[in-house]
């Protein structure tokens, strides 16, 4: 057998234990020359076994004493990387991802909602985050990314091992690159200690200004409401109406934003 094909075999097999849990995220690969013993193959093949797992992205191959192949399993943050390379490749823009999230995220709502544990599993996860989000109303640093953060559990939160992985990849890559046109926009302060009523009136319906960020708090809470409830379609309206808003208010921003794989970078 030619040694490119036996490293793919090679490969296929590790791949398989990291795939199946026999190999968890941080472990340790064994070392090369135990790979070597147990899979009776040559130092060559096993290198370029792990290199094909390591553009997989299933390792990382440390060199030098402290050296060796640590497992990365894969991850809705490294699937969304690979998503946005594919985008960016269609020169996709953010208005596309946004306008997808507005028609497959409400669903996620709606299986929130259709959860029968959700008072233990849904309900609690989603409070802690709006009750933070409710606390830091006045701070933009923090408000960002606690109402990014209450969609992406909407997602994670919904049941569907298919969806949390599909529509969460999506979540991720428009939370990336959402986040630069919220931080810049006009009206935002970051902090606003002031009430609504003594800021500057031209700033009251800017994209991130007191008033929007109070509404989408609003939202999220009768949001949570519906799920609570677990009136699906009243979450599934609420959800999608909330984002329809919002798409509206970054439309202009979204639509000359292409889509970019380096803003999409996976938690280590």
């Amino acid at each position: 057998m030619r040694q490119p094909l036996l490293a793919e075999l090679v490969a296929a097999r590790l791949r398989e234990r990291i795939l199946s849990g026999e190999l968890r995220e941080g472990d340790l690969l064994p070392p090369q020359e135990q790979l070597m013993a147990e899979l009776q193959v040559s130092f060559g093949v096993v290198r370029e076994a792990l290199r094909l797992l390591e553009n997989d992205g299933l390792l990382l191959v440390r060199r030098g004493n402290v050296g060796g192949a640590v497992v990365h399993a894969p991850t809705v943050d490294r699937a969304a990387q690979m998503i946005s390379m594919v985008l960016q490749a269609r020169t996709t823009t953010a208005a596309d991802v946004g306008a997808a999230l507005g028609h497959i995220e409400p669903v996620c709502a709606a299986l929130c909602a259709a959860r029968p544990d959700r008072a233990r599993t849904v309900v609690p996860a989603l409070r802690a985050i709006l009750a933070r989000q409710s606390d830091e109303l006045d701070d933009l640093d923090a408000y960002v990314p606690n109402a990014r953060r209450f969609h992406e559990a909407v997602v994670e939160l919904c049941g569907s091992d298919t969806m949390i992985v599909v529509v969460g990849s999506l979540e991720a890559i428009w939370s990336a690159h959402e986040s630069a046109v919220w931080s810049a926009a006009p009206g935002a302060r970051r902090r606003a200690p002031r009430p609504v009523a003594d800021a500057d009136p031209d700033t009251l319906n800017a994209p991130m200004s007191r008033r929007v960020r109070r509404d989408a708090l609003r939202a999220h809470e009768n949001l949570l409401a519906a799920i609570e409830a677990g009136d699906e379609d009243r979450a599934r309206e609420v959800a999608s109406a909330h984002l329809s808003l919002a798409r509206d208010r970054t439309l202009a921003w979204a639509e000359r934003t292409t889509i970019r794989a380096a803003a999409v970078t996976p938690a280590d």
